[in-house]
């Protein structure tokens, strides 16, 4: 048992340890005789029974018995004489092994596994199974072999989705400590919603009731974790919005993008946000939806152009499957300007209403959402092409100075705002889900003012942050980010055993509230003093090093990034930094390499 300390054992133990190790050798050393003579006897089966029911983990005498089946099912079908409870007797048998083994250990795999088998081969009586999970799940409520058969009985019985929902609401008021009652509620819950069945729409009214009930469990005993899960996954219910939906771009809309051929030039009139530095003659278009999705290309998301006229190839980046992602990115040419002028080219990127554009969870993307920006073609200095310089970049502070535009014109810097794109939902679901977070923010930190709970800090902190995800899709403000990190700092104290999670937890909030403000961006933007006139090109870096980062977040405002700089934290992985496609160059130190690397990721 888990928490117990091992004691040496008895001299009389001991025998009876070496007795029964004698007695399994000797029955599994005749199964397997008979499993390679393919002797599958009334006497050779009573041997495999004997063998599971002292250990119904030995998975070879579960494959044997089915080998046995098959083989005596095949006999009994091939004789003309022989009826169908010559089959039931069979199947009768297995039945009545698993039944022995669970006595032994209730909670063996290869035991449910094989009652599952012979389920499927008919002939059983499904009622009597569900009186047999009764007497099981009486025994020990929270068996997840037990509720895992159990929605596989159930889908054998077609019972409803509501009459399971209802026995986990029977369970749960019986015991709420009860893990797998919890979880299965979740599943049955999640398939009922997403159906819109009778009774189970709109969503709003379902999860305000199943609030009461967790917050009942929660309040009951703040330390049984059990209720608490069910909580966090009915706080993602309430955040997440079903249907995709694009949640920023590069270039933004109404962004004013200044393309330069030229990687050396040191335009201060441009904003880091809208400026980008190529010779390659293409600048990329990024789309980062909330979620993955498959089905991005040139019809779903058309462009609209002067100078842009082809169909576009869009390819995937950091895919969770062979056709989802997250983010799009296609390339487009540089307008044809003259080399001694500067024009400015409008581009309209519509993303339609089409059954093309779909979520790994089944959702269609129901949004129209339409991009606007221009862009303007710097003329090429040919001299300034021409420098060449030394390519080692140095990191050191005395390198870099605050970078600072000299002035806005001639084109208006990109807003913060514009880096995001705000969805605005239905004003009744919004205003639902804001409300209920508020509400329940409010509850918890009455429960906190009662009881030091580390679980409900964190749930604390979690309501916080969604309250402010839901705030900034109207407005990207961040009201509650200062509280949600001294949560996390006081979780630190409390709870080292999982200080990786706060610290990470902790990184994400830090970068949210980084990027909430042009200001706040601009305080990492920096000039290097020798790219200029050098041969990788002059691109402004963004300085998050020495922040003590352990988890690298918020890339969805970071798409404009050609130079960062993340040396000096505590990242244990770069996953998802590279997809900022528009990034050239990388600087990092990662602590599962224990290395410090310059990473230029510049393919022109």
């Amino acid at each position: 048992m888990h928490g117990l300390p091992r004691r040496a054992p008895k001299p009389e133990e001991e025998e009876a340890l070496a007795a029964k190790a004698k007695d399994l050798r000797a029955l599994q050393s005749q199964l397997l005789s008979n499993h390679h003579s393919k002797i599958y006897t009334k006497e050779a089966l009573d041997v495999s029974a004997k063998l599971l029911e002292k250990n119904p983990e030995c998975y070879t005498a579960w494959n044997y018995r089915k080998l046995a089946v098959q083989h005596n099912l095949l006999a009994v079908q091939s004789d003309s004489d022989s009826d169908s409870g010559a089959i039931k007797a069979i199947l009768d048998l297995e039945l009545k092994v698993v039944v022995d083994a669970l006595k032994q250990n209730y909670k063996s795999y290869g035991a449910w596994h094989h009652r599952k088998w012979v389920l499927s081969k008919g002939h059983c009586s499904l009622d009597y199974e569900l009186k047999l999970l009764k007497k099981f799940q009486t025994a020990d409520s929270r068996n997840f072999h037990a509720w895992n058969y159990r929605r596989f009985v159930a889908a054998l019985l077609n019972r409803s989705e509501k009459e399971e929902l209802d026995y986990t609401t029977e369970m749960i008021e019986n015991n709420f400590s009860n893990y797998s009652a919890w979880h299965n509620r979740s599943v049955l819950l999640s398939s009922l919603l997403k159906k819109e069945a009778p009774g189970f729409f709109p969503k709003e009214k379902v999860l305000n009731d199943e609030y009461g009930m967790v917050q009942q469990a929660i309040f009951t005993d703040p330390d049984d974790q059990s209720g608490w899960f069910h909580y966090r996954w009915l706080l993602d219910q309430t955040v997440k919005m079903d249907a995709p939906l694009l949640a920023s771009s590069w270039p933004a809309h109404g962004s004013n993008v200044i393309l330069s051929r030229n990687r050396h030039s040191d335009d201060r009139s441009a904003s880091p946000f809208d400026s980008f530095q190529s010779d390659s003659g293409t600048f990329p278009l990024v789309l980062y939806f909330n979620q993955a999705v498959k089905g991005v290309n040139s019809s779903t998301v058309t462009i609209e152009s002067s100078f842009c006229t082809e169909d576009l190839d869009w390819k995937p980046l950091l895919q969770v499957s062979s056709q989802f992602s997250q983010v799009w990115v296609t390339h487009i040419r540089f307008p044809e300007a003259n080399s001694q002028s500067e024009e400015s080219c409008a581009l309209e990127v519509s993303v339609r209403l089409s059954q093309g554009i779909v979520s790994s969870s089944g959702f269609e993307y129901s949004h129209l959402t339409q991009l606007a920006f221009k862009v303007y073609l710097c003329p090429v200095d040919t001299e300034q092409s021409k420098k060449q310089g030394r390519d080692q970049i140095l990191w050191r502070d005395e390198n870099f100075s605050l970078y600072q535009t000299q002035s806005e014109e001639p084109h208006k810097s990109l807003s913060i705002d514009n880096l995001i794109i705000h969805n605005v939902d239905e004003p009744m679901t919004s205003n639902w889900r804001a409300e209920t977070i508020a509400n329940e923010i409010a509850t918890f930190r009455e429960l906190l003012s009662e009881t030091s709970c580390k679980i409900g800090k964190l749930t604390l902190a979690r309501l916080l942050t969604a309250h402010d995800v839901i705030q900034s899709q109207c407005a990207n403000k961040l009201v509650n980010s200062e509280e949600v990190l001294e949560l996390y700092a006081d979780l630190l104290k409390l709870d080292p055993t999982h200080c990786q999670y706060y610290k990470d937890e902790h990184s994400l909030v830090f970068l949210q509230q980084l990027t909430s403000s042009k200001e706040s961006l601009l305080k990492h933007c920096f000039s290097h003093e020798t790219l200029a006139s050098s041969s990788i090109g002059n691109y402004k870096c963004l300085r998050l090093n020495k922040l003590s980062l352990t988890r690298m977040g918020s890339i969805e405002k970071l798409l404009w990034v050609q130079m960062l700089d993340l040396s000096h934290n505590e990242l244990r992985s770069i996953e998802g930094t590279l997809l900022a496609h528009t990034l050239r160059i990388l600087y990092v130190n990662v602590h599962i390499c224990i290395q410090t690397a310059c990473i230029l990721l510049d393919s022109f």
